[in-house]
């Protein structure tokens, strides 16, 4: 049986071992389920949004990186016009015939997010045939680090590399995921989430007139520092109503200034017509979220600065100052529908005590909001101490000290 390549895997993982593991394990899998000797491996990670929260979906820009949590898969085309995918813990595989694609039942979980990525690789003019597919992950769910996206990204890179000799690109994979997810399950996502899981690396988004990135050579431990994640407890899969508000909320304050989406008009225009009582709307709530928006579009540009720049001290305040903004303007700390649950604030609260010890480092909300996880950058020589006393909060289980990785979604090369 052949593995992924030694050099390959410490590219991807820094290591070798371990990962080996996993793909033995993938490839007996998949040959135990398909009955088949012949695979082909491929990888897709989750992702961190270091800064930029919610921006995407009114042409926002984000700095935003993958992580070292991703998901593999062992696959091969089965001659047929069904795709068969089997996830690890579920043993039922998911069918979806490539012809009945787009009439398949939707907010069905992976069979419809299936269905909605082969019917949007289709719509979008690329081949899609049969085939199977075993997965793991090792990418949290419903924690926002983008398990959904992850899973997205790593069927796209199945359906190019069998059946498009590798001629989609990012955008293409980002493009197919969003629309496996705004369609077949009525989640208004924007495109960060797929564009960083798919690139690989740090990368600068700017959504303001299409997808356009650019790569930045970027991460937390050159910097002499650690990012941590902390799943809080309570999953967000149940949320879909509070995050697509986000996104119809500041709609409707572009509609007030004239224009479909906040990027087409400007800041000041919004101050200005605040204070000339010119903004009609009922929720406040939506102008606070407008001003996040133009804000954090300003920190983004501030940090790519002091990325380019290796500014530490300047990226960790640009990082705090978008976590505070994401915790009192945005407002996506605490769930609307479940207020007597703040483990996400408790958290952050819990977190910034122990930083201000230590007077320095950062945290914020990471990802969607509302529930799920919280992110850390803390020095080196102080990461242990923290993921100690977190744990003493959240749990071990629920600590984990990740690095960005350069790869994104891909084929993975044998030996």
């Amino acid at each position: 049986m052949r593995l992924p390549k030694t050099e390959v895997l410490e590219k991807i993982y820094g290591e070798s071992r371990e990962s080996r593991e996993r793909f033995e394990s993938l490839a007996k899998n998949f040959k135990e389920n398909f009955q088949k000797e012949e695979m082909e491996f491929f990888t897709a990670p989750g992702r961190t949004e270091i800064v930029g929260n919610h921006t995407d979906h009114n042409g926002g820009k984000i700095l935003a990186a993958s992580i070292d949590m991703d998901t593999i898969g062992a696959a091969y085309p089965n001659g047929t016009d069904t795709v068969r995918i089997i996830s690890e813990g579920y043993g039922r595989a998911v069918e979806v015939r490539v012809a009945d694609a787009e009439k398949t039942d939707k907010m069905k979980g992976t069979l419809s997010l299936t269905a909605g990525m082969i019917d949007g690789a289709l719509k979008r003019g690329f081949h899609v045939r049969g085939f199977d597919l075993y997965v793991s992950t090792k990418v949290i769910s419903s924690a926002g680090v983008s398990s959904s996206a992850s899973f997205e990204m790593l069927v796209c890179s199945v359906i190019n590399y069998f059946f498009n000799d590798s001629k989609m690109d990012c955008a293409d994979y980002a493009r197919i995921g969003q629309y496996a997810e705004n369609h077949f399950w009525n989640k208004s996502s924007g495109l960060m989430d797929q564009m960083a899981c798919a690139a690989g690396g740090a990368i600068l988004l700017d959504f303001s007139d299409g997808v356009k990135y650019q790569t930045a050579d970027f991460s937390f431990d050159k910097m002499g520092c650690d990012l941590v994640i902390v799943n809080t407890g309570k999953g967000h899969a149940d949320l879909s109503d509070e995050y697509s508000e986000i996104p119809q909320e500041m709609k409707e304050i572009a509609k007030e200034l004239g224009v479909s989406t906040l990027c087409e008009s400007t800041e000041e225009k919004l101050v200005e017509k605040i204070l000339a009582g010119e903004i009609h709307v009922e929720n406040d709530r939506a102008i606070l979220r407008a001003l996040h928006f133009y804000e954090e579009n300003r920190r983004v540009e501030k940090a790519a600065e002091a990325v380019k720049e290796n500014d530490k001290e300047t990226l960790l305040a640009v990082i705090k100052e978008s976590g505070e903004s994401s915790w009192k303007w945005l407002q996506n700390c605490v769930s609307r529908s479940d207020y007597n649950d703040q483990r996400v604030a408790l958290t952050l609260a819990m977190t910034e005590l122990f930083l201000k010890k230590k007077n320095r480092g950062c945290c914020r909300v990471h990802g969607g909001g509302f529930a799920g996880v919280i992110m850390c950058v803390t020095e080196k020589e102080d990461t242990q101490e923290y993921i100690s006393y977190i744990s003493r909060l959240a749990g071990k289980e629920n600590v984990y000290p990740m690095r960005i990785r350069s790869t994104g979604a891909s084929h993975i090369e044998k030996e």
